[in-house]
Protein backbone atom coordinates (compact mmCIF):
# COMPACT_ATOMS: atom_id res chain seq x y z
CA UNK A 1 0.00 0.00 0.00
CA UNK A 2 1.27 3.40 -0.67
CA UNK A 3 2.24 5.15 2.23
CA UNK A 4 -0.12 7.33 3.92
CA UNK A 5 -2.90 6.46 1.69
CA UNK A 6 -5.70 4.82 3.24
CA UNK A 7 -7.80 1.98 1.97
CA UNK A 8 -10.19 4.43 1.24
CA UNK A 9 -8.72 6.41 -1.11
CA UNK A 10 -7.11 3.64 -2.48
CA UNK A 11 -10.96 2.70 -3.67
CA UNK A 12 -12.13 6.37 -4.39
CA UNK A 13 -8.87 6.56 -6.80
CA UNK A 14 -10.57 3.30 -8.26
CA UNK A 15 -13.64 4.47 -8.73
CA UNK A 16 -12.86 7.59 -10.33
CA UNK A 17 -10.69 5.93 -12.91
CA UNK A 18 -13.73 3.80 -14.17
CA UNK A 19 -16.04 6.18 -14.96
CA UNK A 20 -13.49 8.95 -16.21
CA UNK A 21 -14.85 7.33 -19.85
CA UNK A 22 -18.29 7.77 -19.13
CA UNK A 23 -17.63 11.68 -18.44
CA UNK A 24 -15.63 12.05 -21.75
CA UNK A 25 -16.88 14.74 -23.71
CA UNK A 26 -17.92 12.68 -27.03
CA UNK A 27 -19.43 10.28 -24.49
CA UNK A 28 -21.50 13.21 -22.96
CA UNK A 29 -22.32 14.69 -26.24
CA UNK A 30 -23.29 11.41 -27.60
CA UNK A 31 -25.64 11.11 -25.18
CA UNK A 32 -27.05 14.21 -25.08
CA UNK A 33 -27.27 14.74 -29.15
CA UNK A 34 -30.55 15.43 -30.08
CA UNK A 35 -32.07 16.16 -26.21
CA UNK A 36 -34.08 18.75 -25.58
CA UNK A 37 -31.89 21.64 -23.82
CA UNK A 38 -33.50 21.15 -20.29
CA UNK A 39 -31.53 17.93 -19.77
CA UNK A 40 -28.03 19.59 -20.67
CA UNK A 41 -25.05 17.93 -20.89
CA UNK A 42 -22.29 18.08 -18.04
CA UNK A 43 -19.30 20.55 -17.75
CA UNK A 44 -16.28 18.35 -17.77
CA UNK A 45 -13.41 20.92 -17.90
CA UNK A 46 -11.39 20.02 -14.77
CA UNK A 47 -8.36 22.45 -15.49
CA UNK A 48 -9.51 25.84 -17.37
CA UNK A 49 -10.17 28.48 -14.98
CA UNK A 50 -13.30 29.27 -13.11
CA UNK A 51 -14.41 32.15 -15.09
CA UNK A 52 -14.28 33.72 -18.62
CA UNK A 53 -15.01 37.19 -19.39
CA UNK A 54 -18.40 37.24 -21.18
CA UNK A 55 -18.66 37.63 -24.93
CA UNK A 56 -20.01 40.83 -25.91
CA UNK A 57 -19.95 39.20 -30.21
CA UNK A 58 -23.42 37.77 -29.96
CA UNK A 59 -24.88 35.73 -33.12
CA UNK A 60 -28.58 36.39 -34.09
CA UNK A 61 -30.14 34.03 -31.81
CA UNK A 62 -28.45 36.03 -28.75
CA UNK A 63 -26.11 33.33 -28.55
CA UNK A 64 -22.14 33.91 -28.21
CA UNK A 65 -20.98 34.03 -31.38
CA UNK A 66 -18.64 31.30 -32.13
CA UNK A 67 -16.71 30.35 -35.45
CA UNK A 68 -18.75 27.70 -37.49
CA UNK A 69 -17.38 24.79 -39.70
CA UNK A 70 -19.38 21.64 -41.09
CA UNK A 71 -16.92 19.92 -38.46
CA UNK A 72 -18.39 21.03 -35.51
CA UNK A 73 -21.32 19.04 -35.84
CA UNK A 74 -19.24 15.54 -36.99
CA UNK A 75 -17.30 16.01 -33.90
CA UNK A 76 -19.80 16.45 -31.21
CA UNK A 77 -18.76 19.96 -31.34
CA UNK A 78 -15.47 19.27 -29.68
CA UNK A 79 -13.89 22.36 -27.73
CA UNK A 80 -11.78 23.48 -30.59
CA UNK A 81 -13.95 26.84 -31.25
CA UNK A 82 -12.55 29.52 -29.95
CA UNK A 83 -14.58 32.25 -27.99
CA UNK A 84 -14.88 35.27 -28.10
CA UNK A 85 -14.40 38.18 -25.41
CA UNK A 86 -14.06 42.06 -25.57
CA UNK A 87 -14.00 41.67 -29.49
CA UNK A 88 -11.00 39.39 -29.43
CA UNK A 89 -10.64 35.67 -29.71
CA UNK A 90 -9.52 33.54 -27.39
CA UNK A 91 -7.56 30.87 -28.66
CA UNK A 92 -5.40 29.79 -25.62
CA UNK A 93 -5.22 25.86 -24.95
CA UNK A 94 -6.70 26.60 -21.80
CA UNK A 95 -10.03 27.71 -23.04
CA UNK A 96 -10.53 26.21 -26.69
CA UNK A 97 -8.80 22.94 -26.26
CA UNK A 98 -10.47 21.80 -22.84
CA UNK A 99 -13.76 21.39 -24.02
CA UNK A 100 -16.79 22.96 -26.13
CA UNK A 101 -17.80 26.29 -24.92
CA UNK A 102 -21.60 25.50 -26.31
CA UNK A 103 -21.50 22.57 -23.91
CA UNK A 104 -20.03 24.35 -20.59
CA UNK A 105 -22.66 27.33 -21.39
CA UNK A 106 -25.47 24.96 -20.83
CA UNK A 107 -24.33 22.88 -18.62
CA UNK A 108 -23.19 26.09 -16.84
CA UNK A 109 -27.10 27.34 -17.01
CA UNK A 110 -25.11 31.11 -16.89
CA UNK A 111 -27.81 33.90 -17.48
CA UNK A 112 -28.17 35.25 -20.74
CA UNK A 113 -31.45 37.14 -20.09
CA UNK A 114 -29.86 40.52 -20.97
CA UNK A 115 -28.59 39.76 -23.83
CA UNK A 116 -31.14 42.18 -26.01
CA UNK A 117 -28.95 44.44 -28.32
CA UNK A 118 -27.39 47.78 -26.18
CA UNK A 119 -28.06 46.01 -22.91
CA UNK A 120 -25.90 46.69 -20.26
CA UNK A 121 -27.52 44.74 -17.55
CA UNK A 122 -24.62 41.79 -17.88
CA UNK A 123 -25.18 39.54 -14.41
CA UNK A 124 -22.27 40.80 -11.41
CA UNK A 125 -20.83 38.53 -10.17
CA UNK A 126 -18.85 39.03 -6.83
CA UNK A 127 -15.47 36.98 -6.61
CA UNK A 128 -13.91 37.22 -2.74
CA UNK A 129 -10.60 36.49 -3.04
CA UNK A 130 -9.19 38.19 0.04
CA UNK A 131 -7.43 40.77 0.03
CA UNK A 132 -6.29 40.41 -3.35
CA UNK A 133 -9.23 41.84 -4.69
CA UNK A 134 -10.56 43.80 -2.10
CA UNK A 135 -14.50 42.42 -2.87
CA UNK A 136 -13.99 43.78 -6.51
CA UNK A 137 -16.93 43.10 -8.90
CA UNK A 138 -16.63 41.57 -12.34
CA UNK A 139 -18.46 40.90 -14.76
CA UNK A 140 -17.86 36.77 -15.56
CA UNK A 141 -19.07 33.96 -17.51
CA UNK A 142 -19.45 30.93 -14.49
CA UNK A 143 -17.44 27.48 -16.10
CA UNK A 144 -17.63 24.79 -13.41
CA UNK A 145 -14.90 22.34 -13.19
CA UNK A 146 -16.33 18.55 -12.26
CA UNK A 147 -15.96 19.06 -8.35
CA UNK A 148 -17.37 22.17 -8.88
CA UNK A 149 -20.42 20.33 -10.85
CA UNK A 150 -20.88 17.55 -8.19
CA UNK A 151 -21.14 20.79 -5.49
CA UNK A 152 -17.71 19.79 -3.76
CA UNK A 153 -14.95 21.41 -3.33
CA UNK A 154 -11.62 20.11 -5.19
CA UNK A 155 -9.70 18.11 -2.70
CA UNK A 156 -6.64 18.64 -1.40
CA UNK A 157 -3.77 16.37 -0.76
CA UNK A 158 -4.03 16.56 2.99
CA UNK A 159 -7.67 15.38 2.48
CA UNK A 160 -9.02 13.34 5.54
CA UNK A 161 -10.80 9.76 4.94
CA UNK A 162 -13.97 11.77 5.91
CA UNK A 163 -13.76 14.14 2.79
CA UNK A 164 -13.12 10.81 0.48
CA UNK A 165 -16.57 8.78 2.11
CA UNK A 166 -18.68 12.23 1.10
CA UNK A 167 -17.04 12.29 -2.49
CA UNK A 168 -18.39 8.84 -3.46
CA UNK A 169 -22.01 9.03 -3.06
CA UNK A 170 -21.63 12.38 -5.33
CA UNK A 171 -20.05 10.77 -7.82
CA UNK A 172 -23.09 8.14 -8.16
CA UNK A 173 -25.17 10.36 -8.05
CA UNK A 174 -23.64 12.88 -10.43
CA UNK A 175 -23.58 9.91 -13.12
CA UNK A 176 -27.04 9.13 -12.49
CA UNK A 177 -27.98 12.75 -13.33
CA UNK A 178 -25.22 12.89 -16.66
CA UNK A 179 -27.31 9.38 -17.92
CA UNK A 180 -30.79 11.21 -17.53
CA UNK A 181 -33.04 8.63 -16.59
CA UNK A 182 -36.27 10.63 -15.10
CA UNK A 183 -38.60 9.08 -12.35
CA UNK A 184 -41.90 9.27 -14.31
CA UNK A 185 -44.68 11.43 -12.30
CA UNK A 186 -41.90 11.98 -9.34
CA UNK A 187 -39.97 15.18 -10.69
CA UNK A 188 -35.81 16.05 -12.14
CA UNK A 189 -33.56 13.48 -10.28
CA UNK A 190 -31.26 16.40 -9.83
CA UNK A 191 -34.30 18.40 -7.80
CA UNK A 192 -34.81 15.43 -5.84
CA UNK A 193 -31.21 14.79 -4.74
CA UNK A 194 -30.31 18.51 -3.69
CA UNK A 195 -33.89 18.82 -2.56
CA UNK A 196 -36.83 21.49 -3.93
CA UNK A 197 -36.75 24.21 -1.16
CA UNK A 198 -33.14 25.24 -1.86
CA UNK A 199 -31.40 22.15 0.20
CA UNK A 200 -27.94 21.73 -1.14
CA UNK A 201 -28.34 25.38 -3.20
CA UNK A 202 -24.26 25.42 -4.05
CA UNK A 203 -24.88 22.47 -6.31
CA UNK A 204 -28.11 24.28 -7.90
CA UNK A 205 -27.77 24.90 -12.04
CA UNK A 206 -28.45 28.28 -12.74
CA UNK A 207 -31.53 29.02 -15.05
CA UNK A 208 -30.38 29.10 -18.83
CA UNK A 209 -31.06 32.66 -20.52
CA UNK A 210 -34.30 31.00 -22.84
CA UNK A 211 -36.16 30.60 -20.04
CA UNK A 212 -36.31 33.76 -18.88
CA UNK A 213 -38.51 36.56 -20.02
CA UNK A 214 -36.36 40.04 -20.72
CA UNK A 215 -37.71 43.09 -18.95
CA UNK A 216 -39.78 41.15 -16.43
CA UNK A 217 -39.51 38.74 -13.20
CA UNK A 218 -40.83 35.40 -15.32
CA UNK A 219 -39.66 32.23 -15.99
CA UNK A 220 -40.94 29.62 -18.25
CA UNK A 221 -40.49 25.94 -17.71
CA UNK A 222 -37.99 26.65 -15.39
CA UNK A 223 -38.61 24.41 -12.11
CA UNK A 224 -36.02 22.53 -11.93
CA UNK A 225 -33.59 25.05 -11.36
CA UNK A 226 -35.24 25.73 -8.13
CA UNK A 227 -35.54 28.81 -6.34
CA UNK A 228 -33.98 31.74 -9.59
CA UNK A 229 -33.02 34.73 -8.09
CA UNK A 230 -34.82 37.74 -8.97
CA UNK A 231 -37.77 35.31 -10.14
CA UNK A 232 -41.39 36.28 -8.81
CA UNK A 233 -43.27 34.07 -11.35
CA UNK A 234 -43.47 30.82 -12.13
CA UNK A 235 -44.79 29.54 -16.21
CA UNK A 236 -45.68 26.49 -16.74
CA UNK A 237 -46.47 25.35 -20.73
CA UNK A 238 -47.89 21.97 -20.27
CA UNK A 239 -47.79 18.96 -17.88
CA UNK A 240 -44.80 17.04 -19.79
CA UNK A 241 -41.91 15.79 -17.63
CA UNK A 242 -39.48 17.95 -19.15
CA UNK A 243 -41.30 21.44 -18.26
CA UNK A 244 -42.42 20.81 -15.13
CA UNK A 245 -39.68 18.61 -13.92
CA UNK A 246 -38.71 19.85 -10.59
CA UNK A 247 -41.97 20.59 -9.00
CA UNK A 248 -43.49 19.00 -6.15
CA UNK A 249 -45.29 19.01 -2.57
CA UNK A 250 -42.07 20.79 -1.27
CA UNK A 251 -42.85 24.02 -3.89
CA UNK A 252 -42.57 27.04 -1.90
CA UNK A 253 -40.57 29.41 -4.52
CA UNK A 254 -43.19 31.42 -6.03
CA UNK A 255 -46.15 31.48 -7.59
CA UNK A 256 -47.20 28.82 -10.81
CA UNK A 257 -48.89 30.19 -13.72
CA UNK A 258 -50.64 27.71 -16.64
CA UNK A 259 -53.55 27.14 -17.62
CA UNK A 260 -56.77 25.28 -15.15
CA UNK A 261 -56.25 21.68 -17.05
CA UNK A 262 -52.28 21.67 -15.82
CA UNK A 263 -53.53 23.40 -12.64
CA UNK A 264 -55.45 20.70 -11.67
CA UNK A 265 -52.79 17.98 -13.15
CA UNK A 266 -50.10 19.70 -10.87
CA UNK A 267 -52.11 19.32 -7.80
CA UNK A 268 -53.68 16.07 -8.28
CA UNK A 269 -50.17 14.21 -9.24
CA UNK A 270 -47.35 16.40 -7.79
CA UNK A 271 -49.37 17.42 -4.74
CA UNK A 272 -48.06 20.78 -5.13
CA UNK A 273 -49.68 23.32 -2.32
CA UNK A 274 -52.85 24.95 -4.31
CA UNK A 275 -51.68 28.52 -2.73
CA UNK A 276 -48.85 28.71 -5.26
CA UNK A 277 -51.26 27.70 -8.25
CA UNK A 278 -52.78 30.73 -10.01
CA UNK A 279 -54.20 28.69 -13.38
CA UNK A 280 -55.27 31.59 -16.34
CA UNK A 281 -58.12 31.00 -18.22
CA UNK A 282 -56.95 31.29 -22.18
CA UNK A 283 -58.19 33.73 -24.50
CA UNK A 284 -57.92 36.18 -22.10
CA UNK A 285 -55.66 38.89 -21.12
CA UNK A 286 -54.45 39.11 -17.38
CA UNK A 287 -52.25 41.84 -15.55
CA UNK A 288 -49.45 40.11 -13.54
CA UNK A 289 -46.46 42.64 -12.02
CA UNK A 290 -47.69 45.39 -15.04
CA UNK A 291 -47.22 42.37 -17.61
CA UNK A 292 -50.33 41.31 -20.01
CA UNK A 293 -50.38 37.99 -20.07
CA UNK A 294 -52.58 35.76 -22.26
CA UNK A 295 -52.57 31.77 -22.88
CA UNK A 296 -53.68 30.47 -26.17
CA UNK A 297 -54.48 27.06 -27.33
CA UNK A 298 -51.36 25.39 -28.14
CA UNK A 299 -52.48 22.19 -29.82
CA UNK A 300 -49.77 20.08 -28.13
CA UNK A 301 -51.73 18.16 -25.39
CA UNK A 302 -54.30 18.62 -23.13
CA UNK A 303 -53.74 22.04 -21.02
CA UNK A 304 -50.76 23.30 -23.20
CA UNK A 305 -50.56 26.80 -23.84
CA UNK A 306 -48.98 29.35 -26.34
CA UNK A 307 -47.71 32.31 -23.65
CA UNK A 308 -48.41 35.77 -24.77
CA UNK A 309 -46.48 38.36 -22.64
CA UNK A 310 -47.32 42.65 -23.69
CA UNK A 311 -45.08 44.65 -21.38
CA UNK A 312 -45.40 48.26 -20.38
CA UNK A 313 -43.56 49.73 -22.93
CA UNK A 314 -45.35 47.98 -25.99
CA UNK A 315 -42.85 45.19 -26.53
CA UNK A 316 -44.12 42.09 -27.32
CA UNK A 317 -42.48 38.51 -26.47
CA UNK A 318 -44.47 35.01 -27.31
CA UNK A 319 -43.50 31.47 -25.87
CA UNK A 320 -44.33 28.38 -27.29
CA UNK A 321 -43.92 26.25 -24.90
CA UNK A 322 -44.51 23.02 -26.95
CA UNK A 323 -46.70 23.30 -29.99
CA UNK A 324 -48.07 22.32 -33.17
CA UNK A 325 -48.37 25.07 -35.13
CA UNK A 326 -52.17 25.94 -37.12
CA UNK A 327 -53.97 28.66 -39.32
CA UNK A 328 -56.15 28.40 -36.54
CA UNK A 329 -53.51 30.18 -34.63
CA UNK A 330 -53.16 33.01 -36.71
CA UNK A 331 -56.65 34.23 -36.37
CA UNK A 332 -56.10 35.33 -32.73
CA UNK A 333 -56.03 39.01 -32.16
CA UNK A 334 -53.56 38.69 -29.76
CA UNK A 335 -50.98 37.48 -32.69
CA UNK A 336 -52.41 39.05 -35.41
CA UNK A 337 -52.90 42.83 -34.52
CA UNK A 338 -49.32 42.98 -32.87
CA UNK A 339 -46.05 42.66 -34.15
CA UNK A 340 -44.07 39.54 -31.76
CA UNK A 341 -40.25 41.50 -30.95
CA UNK A 342 -38.77 38.28 -29.32
CA UNK A 343 -40.23 34.63 -30.61
CA UNK A 344 -39.36 31.99 -28.24
CA UNK A 345 -39.42 28.59 -30.70
CA UNK A 346 -40.38 25.09 -30.13
CA UNK A 347 -37.60 23.66 -32.45
CA UNK A 348 -38.44 20.25 -32.17
CA UNK A 349 -38.59 19.32 -35.61
CA UNK A 350 -36.41 22.29 -37.21
CA UNK A 351 -35.10 19.99 -39.89
CA UNK A 352 -36.10 19.60 -43.89
CA UNK A 353 -36.37 15.66 -43.88
CA UNK A 354 -39.19 16.44 -40.76
CA UNK A 355 -42.38 16.97 -43.38
CA UNK A 356 -45.07 14.92 -41.98
CA UNK A 357 -48.69 15.20 -43.13
CA UNK A 358 -51.21 17.08 -40.67
CA UNK A 359 -52.45 15.12 -37.43
CA UNK A 360 -56.46 14.38 -39.60
CA UNK A 361 -54.66 12.45 -42.01
CA UNK A 362 -52.55 10.20 -39.50
CA UNK A 363 -55.81 9.70 -37.56
CA UNK A 364 -57.15 8.80 -40.63
CA UNK A 365 -54.67 5.89 -41.86
CA UNK A 366 -54.50 4.85 -38.26
CA UNK A 367 -58.43 4.47 -37.65
CA UNK A 368 -58.59 2.79 -41.64
CA UNK A 369 -55.65 0.33 -40.73
CA UNK A 370 -57.76 -0.88 -37.34
CA UNK A 371 -61.13 -1.15 -39.09
CA UNK A 372 -59.17 -3.72 -42.25
CA UNK A 373 -57.41 -5.37 -39.44
CA UNK A 374 -60.64 -5.84 -37.24
CA UNK A 375 -62.89 -6.99 -40.45
CA UNK A 376 -60.29 -9.68 -41.29
CA UNK A 377 -59.87 -10.75 -37.71
CA UNK A 378 -62.47 -9.40 -35.28
CA UNK A 379 -60.10 -11.44 -32.53
CA UNK A 380 -57.48 -8.59 -32.51
CA UNK A 381 -56.61 -6.46 -29.99
CA UNK A 382 -55.79 -2.69 -31.04
CA UNK A 383 -53.07 -0.99 -28.57
CA UNK A 384 -52.04 2.28 -28.95
CA UNK A 385 -48.92 4.00 -26.97
CA UNK A 386 -49.26 7.33 -25.42
CA UNK A 387 -47.49 9.52 -22.84
CA UNK A 388 -48.92 10.30 -19.63
CA UNK A 389 -50.93 13.22 -21.59
CA UNK A 390 -51.07 13.15 -24.88
CA UNK A 391 -52.21 11.39 -27.98
CA UNK A 392 -55.72 11.10 -26.45
CA UNK A 393 -57.31 12.35 -30.03
CA UNK A 394 -55.85 8.66 -31.82
CA UNK A 395 -57.15 6.40 -29.05
CA UNK A 396 -60.40 7.98 -29.16
CA UNK A 397 -61.19 8.46 -32.85
CA UNK A 398 -60.53 4.39 -32.77
CA UNK A 399 -62.89 3.99 -30.30
CA UNK A 400 -65.24 6.05 -31.95
CA UNK A 401 -64.97 4.25 -35.88
CA UNK A 402 -65.47 0.97 -34.09
CA UNK A 403 -67.83 1.80 -31.72
CA UNK A 404 -65.77 0.50 -28.34
CA UNK A 405 -64.62 1.39 -25.19
CA UNK A 406 -60.75 2.06 -24.02
CA UNK A 407 -59.37 0.60 -21.55
CA UNK A 408 -56.73 2.46 -19.20
CA UNK A 409 -55.22 1.37 -15.90
CA UNK A 410 -56.23 3.25 -13.15
CA UNK A 411 -53.38 5.79 -12.82
CA UNK A 412 -54.26 6.84 -16.47
CA UNK A 413 -57.89 7.38 -16.48
CA UNK A 414 -57.76 9.37 -13.40
CA UNK A 415 -55.89 11.43 -15.19
CA UNK A 416 -58.00 11.35 -18.25
CA UNK A 417 -61.20 11.94 -15.95
CA UNK A 418 -59.50 15.64 -15.08
CA UNK A 419 -59.82 17.06 -18.79
CA UNK A 420 -63.63 17.29 -18.58
CA UNK A 421 -63.96 15.74 -22.06
CA UNK A 422 -67.21 14.06 -22.15
CA UNK A 423 -66.94 12.46 -25.38
CA UNK A 424 -63.36 10.67 -23.71
CA UNK A 425 -64.85 9.92 -20.50
CA UNK A 426 -67.89 8.10 -21.01
CA UNK A 427 -65.50 5.86 -23.36
CA UNK A 428 -63.15 4.98 -21.44
CA UNK A 429 -63.35 1.18 -18.78
CA UNK A 430 -62.48 -0.02 -16.09
CA UNK A 431 -62.04 -4.39 -17.46
CA UNK A 432 -59.02 -4.80 -20.11
CA UNK A 433 -61.12 -7.99 -20.96
CA UNK A 434 -64.49 -5.71 -21.64
CA UNK A 435 -62.18 -3.72 -24.64
CA UNK A 436 -60.54 -4.33 -27.99
CA UNK A 437 -58.69 -1.07 -27.23
CA UNK A 438 -56.23 -1.02 -24.68
CA UNK A 439 -53.85 2.27 -24.01
CA UNK A 440 -50.05 1.15 -23.09
CA UNK A 441 -46.96 3.51 -22.03
CA UNK A 442 -45.20 4.22 -25.38
CA UNK A 443 -42.04 3.18 -24.19
CA UNK A 444 -43.58 -0.69 -23.83
CA UNK A 445 -44.87 -0.54 -26.89
CA UNK A 446 -41.57 -3.13 -28.37
CA UNK A 447 -42.17 -6.94 -29.61
CA UNK A 448 -41.28 -8.85 -26.91
CA UNK A 449 -43.13 -6.69 -24.53
CA UNK A 450 -46.28 -7.18 -26.54
CA UNK A 451 -45.80 -10.62 -27.29
CA UNK A 452 -45.95 -11.10 -23.52
CA UNK A 453 -49.37 -8.72 -23.13
CA UNK A 454 -50.86 -10.83 -25.55
CA UNK A 455 -50.34 -14.15 -23.62
CA UNK A 456 -51.72 -12.49 -21.07
CA UNK A 457 -55.36 -12.39 -22.67
CA UNK A 458 -55.26 -14.79 -25.15
CA UNK A 459 -58.08 -16.52 -24.57
CA UNK A 460 -59.62 -13.38 -26.15
CA UNK A 461 -57.78 -12.39 -28.46
CA UNK A 462 -55.21 -13.68 -31.00
CA UNK A 463 -53.38 -11.15 -32.45
CA UNK A 464 -52.13 -7.23 -31.68
CA UNK A 465 -52.05 -4.41 -33.99
CA UNK A 466 -49.99 -1.69 -32.08
CA UNK A 467 -49.64 2.13 -33.01
CA UNK A 468 -46.38 4.38 -32.30
CA UNK A 469 -47.61 7.79 -33.00
CA UNK A 470 -44.55 10.15 -32.81
CA UNK A 471 -43.32 12.43 -35.54
CA UNK A 472 -40.07 10.31 -34.54
CA UNK A 473 -40.92 7.46 -36.91
CA UNK A 474 -41.36 9.50 -39.83
CA UNK A 475 -39.34 8.18 -42.53
CA UNK A 476 -38.59 9.83 -45.84
CA UNK A 477 -39.01 5.96 -47.40
CA UNK A 478 -42.56 6.96 -47.23
CA UNK A 479 -42.54 9.88 -48.61
CA UNK A 480 -43.96 12.00 -45.95
CA UNK A 481 -47.70 12.24 -47.12
CA UNK A 482 -47.95 9.53 -48.69
CA UNK A 483 -48.98 6.93 -45.28
CA UNK A 484 -50.13 3.83 -47.69
CA UNK A 485 -46.33 3.45 -47.88
CA UNK A 486 -45.95 2.78 -44.52
CA UNK A 487 -44.89 -0.79 -43.25
CA UNK A 488 -45.88 -2.19 -39.73
CA UNK A 489 -42.80 -4.02 -37.88
CA UNK A 490 -44.01 -7.58 -37.77
CA UNK A 491 -42.75 -10.32 -35.24
CA UNK A 492 -45.17 -13.29 -34.75
CA UNK A 493 -48.74 -12.58 -34.05
CA UNK A 494 -47.65 -9.12 -33.12
CA UNK A 495 -47.78 -6.02 -35.63
CA UNK A 496 -46.62 -2.46 -34.54
CA UNK A 497 -47.12 0.87 -37.02
CA UNK A 498 -44.91 3.60 -36.10
CA UNK A 499 -47.30 6.17 -38.00
CA UNK A 500 -46.13 10.40 -38.26
CA UNK A 501 -48.32 12.03 -35.34
CA UNK A 502 -46.80 14.51 -33.74
CA UNK A 503 -48.10 17.10 -31.41
CA UNK A 504 -44.63 19.61 -32.49
CA UNK A 505 -44.83 21.51 -35.34
CA UNK A 506 -43.56 20.02 -38.68
CA UNK A 507 -40.66 22.15 -40.49
CA UNK A 508 -42.87 23.10 -43.10
CA UNK A 509 -45.54 24.43 -40.10
CA UNK A 510 -42.63 26.15 -38.83
CA UNK A 511 -42.13 28.21 -41.65
CA UNK A 512 -45.76 29.16 -42.02
CA UNK A 513 -46.05 30.10 -38.38
CA UNK A 514 -42.85 32.16 -38.11
CA UNK A 515 -43.43 34.03 -41.82
CA UNK A 516 -46.56 34.86 -40.25
CA UNK A 517 -45.67 36.29 -37.49
CA UNK A 518 -42.54 38.15 -38.54
CA UNK A 519 -40.89 38.44 -35.52
CA UNK A 520 -37.75 40.66 -34.84
CA UNK A 521 -36.01 38.28 -33.82
CA UNK A 522 -36.34 34.15 -32.94
CA UNK A 523 -34.64 32.16 -30.12
CA UNK A 524 -34.90 28.77 -30.39
CA UNK A 525 -35.71 25.97 -27.28
CA UNK A 526 -35.09 22.59 -28.75
CA UNK A 527 -31.59 21.43 -30.10
CA UNK A 528 -29.51 24.15 -29.36
CA UNK A 529 -26.51 22.50 -27.63
CA UNK A 530 -24.23 23.17 -30.28
CA UNK A 531 -22.94 26.06 -32.66
CA UNK A 532 -23.70 23.77 -35.69
CA UNK A 533 -26.88 23.29 -34.78
CA UNK A 534 -27.73 27.45 -33.99
CA UNK A 535 -26.28 28.52 -36.96
CA UNK A 536 -28.02 25.62 -39.45
CA UNK A 537 -31.71 27.27 -37.32
CA UNK A 538 -30.27 30.64 -38.00
CA UNK A 539 -29.91 30.02 -41.56
CA UNK A 540 -33.35 28.87 -41.99
CA UNK A 541 -35.00 31.46 -40.13
CA UNK A 542 -33.45 34.33 -41.91
CA UNK A 543 -34.68 32.36 -45.26
CA UNK A 544 -38.09 32.20 -43.92
CA UNK A 545 -37.82 36.33 -43.02
CA UNK A 546 -36.61 37.64 -46.59
CA UNK A 547 -38.85 40.51 -47.61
Amino acid sequence: MLKGWSPLHLILVSKLRAIEPHFSRRSIRRRNRGRKMDTPAAAIDLDAGDHLSPPRVLDENGFPFLPFSSSDEEEGAAGEEAVVADGHLLGSPAVAGTSGFAADFYSGGTDWSCLVEGSDALKVEVEDRGNDCSGERKKTLVQRNLFQMWGIGKPSSSAQGSQSRALVPSIKRRRRAVEDAPLVGEGDPVSQRRGSNGEGSDRRRACPFYKKIPGTRFTVDAFRYGLIDGCSAYFLSHFHHDHYGGLSKKWTHGTIYCSPLTARLVQMCLSVNSSYICPLELDTEHAIEGVKVTLLEANHCPGAVLIHFRLADGRCYLHTGDFRASKLMQSHAVLSNKRVNILFLDTTYCNPNYRFPPKEDVVDFIVRISQDSMRKQPRTLIVVGAYSIGKENVYLAIAQALRVQIYANAPRRRVLETFNWPELSKRLCTSAESSPLHVLPISFLRHDNLDQYLKKYGQLFTSILAFRPTGWTYSKMAGGHQLDLIKPSMKGSVRIYGVPYSEHSSFTELRDFVQFLRPERIIPTVNVSSAASRERMQAYFREWLKP
